[in-house]
């Protein structure tokens, strides 16, 4: 009789343990979702973790399926993250619903989550960079690197990088005509030339261009890149210019090559093409790449620019990158605000641009065995962002669109490739 409880006990142990398995929550990310920010950190450290996770692109803004375990129930509501519990026959229904033939919807399988660098001086604070401070509040974790660690190797240890607002052109991001008698500015300026003789380089300027060539052979080699801001025109000016010398006198003690426009080689580039490059160190521009500020042109309430939709199943890369609760987002400037559209090349993939502005703000492609991604403009929740400006916070903006595409970014290299349909 007691072998016949005992045996009883069991098999409704393992009935449980087996339907509990079973359970599963879906993390909406459309309207309803209470941290969109938060959720993206949620799901990247339940697949650092080792637990696998289904993005469904393009299903209510993107959301994501995941079995129960790992506490991940209490770890979301902790962070304000709402989810959705579901059985194990609505999960295979909305999965094949997903799946349907016809609908623009698919489901990615999340496997393994990259190890994250963020290219920033260790002085650098979370609020200067809209990447750092989306990372750190959404609990992923990153380690900083510099130009020490990209020339000796490093990059090597990691899957994703993303470049901080640099001036790869060795000219201090051209504050030069309004800080450079300000103490921040002569720091930066001493630090960077100390580094570059530590070294080996001459110039500030023959540095920053030797990391642009070595983070590019990074991608090309299967990294991830994403950019924002003057970390995406200036890397490209910097590889254009090898072996050039396009920084004034003022920036590196020597004047200007006399034929740099001529000599610049657009087939190094990553993203853009014909552009002309600006020596005038008053002038706060690196190129005619960016589009000019129109801040008294254009109001801020109609300052927006539009997702483009793509093929879920035919076009997951693109798709993930642009997955959103909103199709519009709300515009913001930084030292590069927008790419002039007829400077990107026609390989590339624009992904979002501003309506009858000809100019775009998201673009990427491909690069050897790699990616790259540019964003442009500073902090999508500071429309004018300017130097010493308080710090945004996110508790304020916990369903940023411009933000949720930040953190578009880590996770698609998550993603497992499928066998493209024939």
């Amino acid at each position: 009789m007691i072998k016949q409880i005992t045996s009883s006990i069991l098999f409704v142990f393992v009935l449980g343990f087996s339907l509990n398995a079973q359970q599963q929550v879906l993390i909406p990310m459309d309207a309803s979702q209470t941290n969109h920010l938060k959720a993206y950190g949620v799901i990247f450290n339940h697949v650092t973790d080792g637990y696998p996770v289904k993005w469904l692109l393009n299903y209510r803004g993107g959301s994501f399926l995941v079995t129960v375990d790992n506490d991940i129930v209490r770890k979301s509501r902790l962070r304000n993250v709402s989810l959705e519990n579901v059985s194990a026959a609505k999960a295979a229904s909305i999965v094949q619903e997903v799946e349907r033939p016809g609908s623009n919807t698919s489901v990615v399988n999340l496997e393994k989550a990259p190890k994250i660098a963020v290219y920033t001086p260790d002085q650098a604070l979370p609020w200067d960079d809209a990447v750092t401070l989306a990372l750190t509040y959404a609990e992923v974790e990153y380690d900083k690197i510099w130009d020490v660690e990209v020339l000796e190797g490093k990059l090597n240890e990691y899957d994703w990088l993303h470049l901080h607002h640099e001036d790869f052109t060795g000219q201090y991001g051209k504050f030069w005509a309004s800080y450079n008698g300000v103490p921040w500015y002569i720091a930066q300026v001493r630090q960077m030339e100390a580094m570059a003789k530590e070294l080996g380089f001459s110039k500030v300027s023959e540095q920053k261009k030797a990391v642009a060539r070595t983070i590019k052979e990074y991608v090309g080699n299967g990294g991830f890149l994403f950019a924002m801001c003057s970390g995406t025109d200036t890397f490209d000016i910097a590889l254009a210019a090898e072996g050039i010398d396009i920084a004034p006198n003022q920036f590196d003690g020597d004047a200007v090559d006399p034929n740099a426009q001529n000599d610049l080689d657009y087939s190094k580039t990553l993203a853009f093409e014909d552009f002309n490059i600006i020596i005038d160190p008053y002038q706060y521009e690196h190129a005619d790449i960016d589009v000019p500020v129109q801040i008294r042109e254009v109001d801020q309430s109609l300052d927006f620019f539009t997702l483009f939709e793509f093929s879920a199943k035919w076009d997951p890369v693109p798709t993930m990158l642009t997955q959103n609760h909103v199709s519009s987002v709300k515009g913001f400037y930084g030292q590069t605000t927008a790419f002039r559209k007829e400077k990107v090349k026609s390989s590339v993939v624009i992904l979002a641009e501003s309506p009858g502005r000809n100019q775009v703000k998201y673009i990427h492609s491909n690069y050897g065995q790699g990616t790259w991604t540019f964003y442009a403009g500073h902090d999508p929740e500071d429309y004018t962002h300017r130097v010493n400006d308080p710090p945004t916070d996110l508790d304020l903006h916990p369903n940023s669109p411009g933000y949720r595409l930040i953190l578009n970014n880590i996770l698609f290299p998550a993603a497992k490739k499928k066998k493209k349909k024939t």
